[in-house]
């Protein structure tokens, strides 16, 4: 994560996560659960009609070069095939990694340096020509080009020449770092250990892409699809995006994507207050009509629940996000252990979760690592505090600090009203520690300003409201840019905030990356979260809970623990 523009996008997308939930992971829907497993209209699904996606942002950048996506993406995996893709559960069997077109999820070196994938037999393009072992080669070079930047900085970061590597544009001899001895199989060769390629190998940038098709940044306007859809209109960037079924897609090469509807009609640039109101009147085509980014507010919510039939059609999901309390131990007072424990003490995460949107939309957090088990989830809390804080511990530590008769701080929050960063969580924090003794001054910045001032180690303050979440469901993505010492950025967008150096952290992360049993990876995860907690750099506040109204018409509606949100590619509006 070492490329600045990269980074900005993604704190922008995180931002949108929050706000309208376009981020995605999950528990499986909560409401009206089918005896299949999903939830939505009653009647088996099945092929034929017209969806209709209603969203706020609009499909940019529709290039597999371009895109930052987790697990590739909602809208974007129904053209797009990659390597390895997310299982297509509802609930925790969601969050799991599984082939797509590979037959595997790779064989892995001794030391997890090298991976190998075979692609599976009788993958083919729109167009009805092969899909090769070249194809994908290409396609991931193709996304070291400056002008199709903006997609995942892993594959820079993992492959042996990656940094420097310009883009096949630039470079027509390609990555030697990526072998294909045959039409069939693909070979990765890292830098350094990595158990969790799978993981990586679901991004859109393993999408195959034919040389011979290649557009340049004029791609995106049809990409040639390896998918079940066909692009057929995409106007004003990915403003309104139309998909049609792709013929020589074969179901029997695609054990997760269903493709019910025949075509999909996706249409951006809605506010997100118009397409609530469109879906929950389900007038028309809206009653076959789902949102891929927009959450139910407080306010919305609170209309919903007192409908049955509208509550019914809420789908419910938690994405692997975590919004916390940042420290930056370089300022003063925060230098001082006990006065980060006090402040540990002090927060009241019962008043937080109820600024946030109350306990339908925000789950309280003493852990960084969200509650799901292939984070590695290990419930803890370093500084127990009960539900309402612990004012008494708090003025106890403070003494022992040298502040027997309190002190006074300043919290950096954004003025964004997204129920995450903004006035209303600030407010809570500070009348908590008020009780404390502790006098919090309130710095409210506008959305721009608030990045560019917490994510620089120059201007980054010493109290601050901020989140993170990873990029798969796993402690990897999540503990490290925030933790490893070596990923502090001085000259760029940094995700340290506390500038945690640790030798012995820095360590058992490269230890579990030499893991390619996930499962045992993720226990390791939850012991280093467990043990990076103990040091106060961070208090976790709480887990979002997503909620998104689906017309009346959808069946099928399944939310994983990878996503969160409805998966488009399992709905069906017949």
């Amino acid at each position: 994560m070492r490329q600045p523009s990269v980074i900005s996008r993604r704190v922008a997308a995180a931002v949108v996560v929050l706000v309208v939930g376009s981020g995605a992971a999950a528990c499986g829907p909560q409401d009206n659960k089918g005896s299949d497993g999903s939830s939505g209209a009653t009647g088996k699904p099945a092929k034929g009609g017209t969806l209709t996606v209603l969203n706020r942002a609009a499909q940019e950048d529709f290039d597999p070069a371009r895109l930052y996506t987790s697990g590739g993406g909602n809208v974007p995996s129904l053209v797009f095939r990659t390597l390895t893709t997310r299982n297509r559960e509802a609930g925790a069997a969601g969050a799991k990694v599984v082939p797509d077109l590979a037959t595997d999820l790779g064989t892995p070196s001794k030391d997890a340096t090298v991976w190998t994938y075979t692609l599976k037999d009788g993958l083919k393009y729109e167009d009805g020509t092969a899909i090769t072992s070249a194809d994908i080669k290409y396609g991931i070079e193709r996304s070291f080009a400056a002008e199709l930047s903006g997609g995942a900085p892993y594959l820079r970061d993992w492959l042996i020449g990656g940094a420097d590597y310009q883009g096949p544009y630039k470079d027509k001899k390609g990555l030697a770092s990526i072998e294909t001895p045959d039409a069939k199989t693909i070979v990765f060769h890292l830098n350094k250990p990595e158990g969790e390629f799978p993981y990586l190998a679901t991004q859109t940038q393993t999408t195959p892409v034919p040389k011979a098709k290649d557009t340049g940044t004029k791609y995106e306007n049809h990409p040639i699809s390896s998918g079940p859809y066909k692009v057929v209109k995409n106007e004003g960037d990915g403003e309104r995006l139309v998909l049609e079924r792709n013929k020589f897609w074969s179901a029997a090469t695609d054990e997760e994507r269903k493709a019910y509807p025949d075509r999909i009609d996706v249409r951006s640039g809605l506010d997100s207050a118009v397409i609530n109101q469109r879906l929950s009147a389900s007038r028309g085509a809206d009653a076959a009509a789902v949102t891929t980014d927009t959450n139910l507010g407080p306010a919305e919510l609170a209309k919903v629940t007192g409908d049955k039939k509208l509550a019914a059609r809420v789908g419910t999901g938690h994405f692997g996000y975590t919004n916390y309390i940042a420290f930056n131990p370089k300022v003063k007072p925060f230098d001082n252990p006990k006065v980060r424990q006090a402040i540990s003490y002090a927060v009241d995460r019962t008043s937080v979760v109820n600024a946030a949107g109350g306990s339908s939309l925000a789950e309280p957090a003493t852990t960084f690592l969200p509650e799901q088990a292939s984070f590695g989830y290990n419930a803890y809390d370093a500084f127990p505090a009960g539900s309402t804080g612990n004012a008494a511990k708090a003025k106890e530590l403070l003494k022992e600090a040298g502040y027997a008769k309190g002190l006074t701080i300043t919290l950096t929050h954004s003025n964004d009203k997204n129920f995450a960063t903004s006035p209303e969580i600030a407010t809570a924090i500070q009348e908590a520690l008020k009780k404390a003794g502790i006098t919090v001054k309130l710095q409210g910045l506008q959305s721009n300003a608030y990045s560019d001032k917490i994510y620089n180690v120059k201007s980054e303050p010493g109290f601050f409201l901020t989140g993170w979440g990873a990029d798969w469901p796993s402690g990897g993505p999540f503990l490290a840019p925030i933790f490893d010492g070596r990923q502090i950025v001085k000259n760029g967008y940094n995700f340290n905030a506390s500038q945690l150096d640790d030798a012995s952290v820095n360590k058992e992360i490269d230890e579990i990356n030499k893991l390619t049993d996930l499962s045992a990876a993720a226990k390791r995860w939850g012991a280093l979260d467990k043990k990076v907690g103990e040091q106060a750099v961070t208090v976790p506040l709480f887990h979002p809970v997503y909620k998104r109204l689906y017309g009346e018409s959808v069946k099928n509606v399944v939310i994983s623990d990878w996503t969160g949100v409805l998966d488009i590619s399992q709905v069906a509006v017949k």
